[in-house]
């Protein structure tokens, strides 16, 4: 079996197909169980995101995706046109890319390397990462920090976090007197909150499912946040300009009514929604409604876009480092290949050496010279070793040429040598 990739991406699949197959963190450790027991696979690792689901595999493709069909109650057709599928060295180099954010939607962002680091962690966790994956995510991840160092490929980026500003300010200029919540309260979020902190908000507000949680992220802000529990959201919705919202949860967490009751109190003053989660905390419908400016995780490209020009010119010289590290991988791989059967010769020329020192010790004990037990000893080793070429090119050379060649290599035999 080899090495696979199946996957989805921004540049593949719009955002409603990729929150259907996507894997929110709670899911994602009974996931890989349920991939790892259901189906014949050695091997497997899955990264979701919200730009992306990948599956990394040591099996067989179209029984990963057939699963991943059933996993998500979604029928094949709905999503197949959508799918990459990448095997062995172009696996290898897709796995490369995406580590140094060269296949990202902001291009060198560097929350990819921490997103493919956790994902591993996870499998590690579900025992489903064993040799072959093991082997390829850790010369990754030093791949990835070598090239991200070497290259530059990630400077001048502006990232998910600093476009939603960017965004916002778009329709409000004056970032200083808006009212901001923050739905959830994990990484994204905090990114995103500690952006709008910098442009110090009349109030910014951090609802989560757990009290512990928001209060935790909002004495990291130091602008005087507000932590609440997430089932205040209905209550204090409209109070706020700005709303950024990345869940884990499955289902929408902001609905059309909800927002509609709240712009209507509002009275005309427009409200902008961010959604950054996959899959969607607000409702798609939202957008419809007047003085809502809702905006999802695609809808940030153009603003995400800006220093692609600079970034161009460093992401040329990491993709030849990353075909560079390939070949090295591939290379490295390779001679993985002969360590069973090296461990075999030395195991069988360890046993032989053991036989023949056994003899020449009886030999001893029976009063046979020491010059004799070391010839003998010497012979018998000899014959023992070479034993077996020597009836390979008796018996196998004529069906055989290249043995001739190959055992030439070997013992280093040259010009007249060869026919002794």
């Amino acid at each position: 079996m080899s090495l696979t990739v199946i996957g989805l991406n921004h540049q593949t699949a719009p955002i409603s197909v990729r929150e259907r197959l996507a894997f929110p963190a709670f899911m994602l450790a009974e996931a890989l169980t349920a991939l790892g027991s259901e189906i014949k696979i050695a091997e497997a690792m899955i990264l979701s995101t919200c730009n992306r689901t990948e599956i990394y595999c040591i099996g067989d493709a179209a029984t990963v995706i057939q699963w991943l069909s059933n996993y998500h109650q979604l029928p094949l057709a709905e999503f197949a046109p959508y799918l990459y599928q990448f095997h062995d060295k172009e696996a290898v180099q897709h796995a490369f890319r995406v580590a140094c954010g060269l296949d990202s939607m902001v291009l060198g962002e560097p929350q990819i390397l921490g997103q493919l680091k956790e994902a591993v962690r996870i499998a590690r966790s579900q025992h489903t990462l064993h040799q072959h994956l093991n082997a390829l995510f850790e010369k990754t991840f030093a791949a990835a920090k070598e090239i991200r160092n070497e290259s530059a490929v990630g400077e001048n980026s502006v990232s998910m976090a600093a476009a939603a500003v960017k965004m916002a300010a778009q329709i409000f200029p004056d970032i200083s007197a808006l009212n901001v919540l923050m739905v959830g309260a994990g990484e994204m979020i905090e990114l995103v909150a500690t952006y709008f902190a910098a442009e110090h908000p009349r109030r910014l507000t951090v609802l989560n499912r757990t009290l512990a949680r928001a209060q935790e992220l909002c004495s990291k802000l130091n602008v005087g946040a507000d932590a609440r529990i997430l089932t205040a959201l209905p209550e204090i919705l409209a109070e706020y300009d700005v709303v950024v919202s990345s869940t884990a949860s499955p289902f929408p967490v902001i609905g059309k009514g909800l927002v509609e009751r709240a712009l209507k109190q509002r009275r005309g003053m427009p409200m902008f929604l961010l959604d950054l989660a996959v899959p969607r905390d607000i409702e798609a419908e939202v957008g419809e409604l007047n003085d809502a400016y809702l905006y999802s995780v695609d809808d940030m490209v153009n603003i995400v876009q800006h220093g692609q020009a600079a970034r161009q010119q460093a992401a040329a010289t990491a993709e030849k480092m990353v075909a560079n590290k390939v070949s090295e991988f591939i290379a490295w791989q390779q001679t993985r290949k002969s360590v069973p059967l090296i461990c075999a010769l030395r195991s069988q020329g360890e046993e032989h050496r053991s036989k023949a020192v056994a003899k020449a010790l009886r030999r001893l004990r029976k009063g046979t010279s020491i010059e004799e037990v070391l010839q003998r000893l010497s012979h018998e080793l000899t014959n023992s070793l070479l034993h077996a070429p020597t009836r390979a090119l008796n018996k196998d050379s004529q069906q055989h040429p290249e043995l001739a060649e190959a055992i030439s290599l070997i013992y280093h035999l040259h010009g007249d040598n060869r026919q002794h």
